[in-house]
């Protein structure tokens, strides 16, 4: 019998846009286009230690700037916005895209003011998700939905115009742990991880796999993204020292807890070593990159696009 969650017989690789410049962000988007990225990514909070924009707003902005890539969310933390409100923000971003968006969705927690800000209880950020899933594909598909459920109550409601996919785009799940695997293989359209190695990554999706046997899922695609901070230089140890460096000023933590974190979930080095840690995540079953660059996105950018992106395509070998 044919497996439940289906791989892509092909590779692809996007890159994560950062910042809040407008005109940065518009140029890099469009040379990305232009070099031959898949596609294009931006990271979610409503508040953080750094600054970073609302992520669907950015891709509506994006999407009239470019014309064939996808648009991904990595990820959107869905428990911290009303299902509605959601599921009309990301219809509008899928129409206005033309059908483009990845939804990738996940619970969050690093950061609770935000929580507290949008007056989420953060334990309840799990069942929140998962409720939510179920009312997203419905107001995606349905007229007339009606909802009583633990967290929310409504109906009947009619979100219009429908997503330009139908059914709605994609949902991606991201997490690191037992829970988002369960979420993955029981309601997920794929996986994207976070701060995972190749073997960590193969243990995932055989997780995913049994939770999906377990709710009786038909065999049906499933996307696999892998969600990489990237950080390319001549040497490798200088590659490191600055993800290091970087991952703490992001995340708010000394740069001593990074070291181990970067050199076994990160991307390090040249050209040619990225690629060989890209082809042991292809043979864990990943097939879209999320490439998230630690130096200067635009230089990284025309390296990837002259380097990188030619090789992609043979990494399924």
């Amino acid at each position: 019998m044919a497996p439940p969650l289906a791989v892509e017989d092909r590779v692809r690789c996007g890159m994560v846009l950062a910042g809040s410049d407008r005109d940065v962000l518009l140029s890099l988007a469009r040379r990305c286009e232009e070099l031959g990225f898949d596609s294009l990514w931006m990271g979610d909070h409503v508040s953080f230690y750094v600054p970073i924009l609302e992520s669907l707003s950015l891709l509506a902005f994006l999407s009239a700037a470019t014309e064939r890539v996808s648009l991904g969310t990595s990820v959107y933390l869905l428990p911290l916005r009303r299902p509605a409100i959601a599921a009309k923000t990301v219809a509008s971003v899928d129409v206005l895209s033309g059908g483009r968006l990845i939804f990738g969705i996940g619970v969050g927690g690093e950061f609770p003011p935000e929580y507290e800000a949008c007056g989420v209880p953060l334990k309840e950020r799990g069942s929140r998700t998962d409720e939510a899933l179920e009312i997203l594909r419905r107001l995606w598909r349905e007229d007339g939905v009606e909802h009583r459920g633990r967290h929310f109550g409504f109906g009947p409601v009619t979100i219009a115009p429908k997503p330009a996919q139908p059914g709605g785009p994609p949902i991606w799940v991201g997490g690191r742990r037992e829970p988002a695997f369960r979420r993955a293989g029981r309601l997920g359209d794929g996986y994207i991880s976070h701060m995972t190695s190749p073997d960590g990554y193969r243990a995932n999706l055989e997780t995913m796999g049994r939770y999906a046997e377990e709710a009786g899922r038909r065999p049906e695609p499933f996307g696999t993204g892998a969600f990489l901070f990237t950080a390319l230089d001549d040497e490798y140890e200088k590659a490191l020292e600055r993800a290091v460096g970087l991952l703490a000023g992001v995340y708010n933590q000394p740069p001593d807890r990074f070291r181990k974190v970067a050199s076994d979930y990160c991307l390090i080095g040249r050209p040619e070593d990225i690629l060989e840690q890209m082809r042991r995540f292809v043979a864990a079953g990943a097939r879209h990159f999320v490439l998230s660059p630690l130096s200067d996105p635009t230089a990284f950018a025309e390296t990837v696009g002259e380097r990188i992106l030619p090789q992609v395509p043979g990494l399924l070998g």
